[in-house]
C-alpha cells in the first residue's frame, strides 16, 4: 500500500510547460487534473495533503471549492432557501425549497417579493440609515404551517438589490403548541370549581363529574383508551386505584406500594417521581400485567406541590405506542388530574371539619340551657307534691331534656356512631331480617360495635372486620346475604370489599358507608356503575340502616327513599357538611 503523501497538480497556463509531476514524483503520490472541473471534482471527492497550481490559477481554483462547498451546505440544511430578484423572480433556490409544492413554492415567493419592497422603502445612503433587519413570517397552506425569515441584501452603496429568505414546515411545533394549549385549557377546568354549582351536588355526584372529566379528556384530547390512575395511601403507601377505564378487573385487583422494586412499573414512577416509558412489555422486567395483550405502557407521577401523590398508568396493544412528546403531555395532565383530585378532597375535609366546629359550638351553647331547664323542672315537682298529673309532665320535661343530650352527644361523635341508637333498649326482630347473615366492616370500634348491634336486636347474625383484609377473608370463608361496609379502611378500601363480595356471589348486595362523604377512592362512583345497593353517610339514624338493610335484602323501598332509575339511593346525604 502506497502511503505517500498526495498532491494534486493543477496543470494551468505555466504548470503544464513544465516536469513538474515527474520531480514530484519520487516523495509524493501525484494526480495531474489540465481541467478546472475535473481538478474541483477531485477535491471535493478525495483527501490530498497539498496542491501544486500556478498563482493565476489557483485564485479560480479556490473560488470554485467555497462555491462547490457553500451550495453542498445550503442544499443539505433541513430549510427551504431562495434568493428573489429585484424584479420579483427567484434567481437561485436549493434542493429542499424546491422539494416544497408548488404553492408553498410561489407563496415564499410572494412573501419575499413583499419583503423586498419594504425593505427598499427602509433602505437609504450606508452612511444615513442602518440596513433593514430581517423580518419573520408565519403562513399556513391547506393544513399546514410554515415559518420563514426574509433578509435583505444590501449593495455596498446601501441599497437593497435582492432578498434571500429561509422557510421551514412548522406544522409539527404549532400542533405541538396547540395540544400543549389544549391540555392546559382542559386542566384548568379540571381544577376549577364553581362552589355555587358543587353545593348543590351530593359528594357522589362531585366524585363523578371529576371522574367523567378525566375520562372524557383521557378519551378526546390525550387518545388514551386504556388507563388507570392510582393513588398513595399514606398510611400504607400503598397504590390505591380511584379512577380505571378500559382495563380488565384483575389488573386493578393487583396490590402495588410505592416502592422501586417489586411493585412493577407504577410502584416504581410512584417512589422515584421518574416517568416511565416501556416500550415493549415482553421485555421489561418492570412491567406487571395491565391491560389483556398489552405491548407497552405510559406511566407518569401524578405531582402536587413537588410531591408524589400517586401515579397515570395508560396502555397500549401496540409496541412502542408512546414516545417524549406523549410523555411530555401525561405529564402537564397529570398534574392538573392531581390538583383536582386534591381540591376535591379539601372541600370534604372542610365540611367535615366545619361541621364539627358546629356541632362543637351547638352542644356548649345548649349545655347551660338545658341544665337550668332540669333544674326548674325538678323545683316544680317538688311544688306539685300530690298532683300526679303535673309532676308526670314535669318528669317527662326532664325525660326529654335527657333524650336531647344524648342526641346532642351522638351528633357531635359524627361518624363514629348512629343516631338514635339509645332509643333501641331490646330486641324487634324483623321477620325480612331474622337470620339473615350480614358482614359489617368497619375500622373504628365503636361504630363497628354499633352497627352490628341494632342488628343483632332485629334478628340477624352478624360477623365483623376491623379491617379490608379481614372483610375480604371473611367472605371467601363464609356466606352472607348482605355486606355492610366502610368506605376508607387499612388494606381494603370500600370499592375493593364490593368488588371482592361481587367475585364471590354476583348477586350479593352491599352497602357502602362513609363519614360526610368522604370518598378518597371514589369507591361510591365505581361501585355504583357495578350495582351498589346503597350509601349511607355518617352519622345516620337507626330508622335510615334498617331500611336500607331491608331494601337490599329485597325488601322494597319505603316511598320517602325512593331511587330513580335503579341508582343507589345515597341516604342522609350531607348539604354543608359534606
Amino acid at each position: 500500500m502506497d502511503t505517500r503523501p498526495r498532491v494534486l497538480v493543477f496543470a494551468g497556463k505555466v504548470a503544464r510547460d513544465h516536469s513538474i509531476p515527474a520531480c514530484l514524483g519520487d516523495q509524493f503520490r501525484v494526480d495531474v487534473y489540465e481541467r478546472l472541473e475535473e481538478a474541483l471534482a477531485a477535491l471535493r471527492s478525495e483527501d490530498y495533503h497539498a496542491v501544486f497550481a500556478d498563482v493565476g490559477d489557483f485564485l479560480p481554483l479556490e473560488r470554485g471549492l467555497v462555491g462547490g462547498k457553500s451550495s453542498l451546505i445550503l442544499n443539505t440544511i433541513g430549510e427551504g432557501v431562495l434568493i428573489v430578484d429585484a424584479d420579483g423572480r427567484c434567481s437561485w433556490s436549493n434542493k429542499r425549497m424546491r422539494g416544497f409544492t408548488p404553492e408553498v413554492f410561489e407563496h415564499v415567493r410572494r412573501i419575499c417579493s413583499q419583503a423586498l419592497s419594504i425593505f427598499t422603502a427602509q433602505s437609504g445612503p450606508i452612511s444615513d440609515t442602518a440596513p433593514p433587519r430581517s423580518k419573520k413570517f408565519t403562513f399556513q397552506v391547506e393544513a399546514r404551517y410554515f415559518e420563514m425569515i426574509c433578509s435583505p441584501v444590501v449593495s455596498d452603496e446601501g441599497q437593497v438589490q435582492q432578498v434571500v429568505g429561509v422557510v421551514w414546515d412548522a406544522t409539527s411545533g404549532k400542533r405541538l403548541q396547540s395540544k400543549i394549549d389544549a391540555i392546559d385549557s382542559a386542566g384548568r377546568e379540571l381544577a376549577t370549581i364553581d362552589s355555587e354549582a358543587v353545593l348543590k351536588l351530593t359528594p357522589s355526584e362531585r366524585l363523578k363529574l371529576l371522574q367523567d372529566k378525566i375520562i372524557r379528556y383521557s378519551k378526546d384530547l390525550m387518545h388514551f383508551d386504556h388507563f388507570a390512575i392510582r393513588l398513595v395511601d399514606k398510611r400504607t403507601n400503598r397504590l390505591e386505584v380511584v379512577i380505571a377505564e378500559g382495563l380488565p378487573p384483575e389488573a386493578l385487583e393487583i396490590d402495588l406500594y410505592a416502592q422501586p422494586e417489586g411493585n412493577g412499573i407504577s410502584g416504581y414512577v410512584a417512589a422515584t417521581g421518574r416517568s416511565y416509558i416501556c416500550h415493549d412489555t415482553e421485555k421489561d422486567p418492570r412491567y406487571v400485567p395491565g391491560l389483556q395483550h398489552s405491548k407497552s405502557s405510559l406511566t407518569v407521577p401524578l405531582m402536587l406541590f413537588d410531591k408524589v401523590v400517586g401515579v397515570y398508568n395508560v396502555e397500549s396493544d401496540q409496541v412502542g405506542a408512546f414516545n417524549e412528546d406523549d410523555r411530555q403531555f401525561a405529564e402537564i395532565f397529570g398534574r392538573s388530574v392531581a390538583l383536582a383530585l386534591n381540591i376535591l378532597d379539601l372541600l370534604v375535609v372542610e365540611r367535615y371539619t366545619t361541621s364539627g366546629q358546629i356541632t362543637d359550638s351547638v352542644v356548649q351553647e345548649m349545655a347551660q340551657p338545658m341544665n337550668d331547664i332540669v333544674t326548674d323542672a325538678q323545683t316544680l315537682i317538688e311544688e306539685y307534691i300530690g298532683d300526679d298529673t303535673m309532676r308526670g309532665r314535669l318528669n317527662r320535661i326532664v325525660e326529654n331534656v335527657e333524650a336531647i343530650r344524648h342526641a346532642i352527644r351522638d351528633v357531635a361523635a359524627g361518624p363514629k356512631t348512629i343516631l338514635g341508637k339509645n332509643k333501641l333498649k331490646q330486641k324487634q326482630v324483623d321477620p325480612l331480617l331474622q337470620d339473615k347473615r350480614i358482614l359489617v366492616a368497619d375500622d373504628e370500634p365503636h361504630m363497628r360495635a354499633t352497627v352490628a348491634d341494632v342488628l343483632r336486636k332485629h334478628g340477624c347474625h352478624v360477623q365483623v372486620a376491623k379491617d379490608g383484609y379481614e372483610a375480604c377473608t371473611l367472605l371467601e370463608q363464609d356466606e352472607f346475604d348482605l355486606v355492610i361496609s366502610d368506605i376508607k379502611m387499612p388494606y381494603r378500601n370500600g370499592y375493593e370489599i364490593f368488588a371482592a363480595a361481587h367475585r364471590h356471589n354476583d348477586h350479593l348486595p352491599v352497602i357502602l358507608m362513609t363519614g360526610f362523604g368522604y370518598d378518597p377512592h371514589h369507591s361510591i362512583v365505581r361501585a355504583s356503575q357495578e350495582g351498589l345497593s346503597s350509601v349511607l353517610f355518617k352519622p345516620f339514624k337507626v330508622d335510615q340502616l334498617i331500611d336500607e338493610t331491608r331494601k337490599a335484602l329485597g325488601g322494597g323501598e319505603s316511598t320517602e327513599n325512593q331511587a330513580a332509575d335503579g341508582e343507589p339511593k345515597h341516604q342522609n346525604e350531607p348539604h354543608e357538611q359534606s
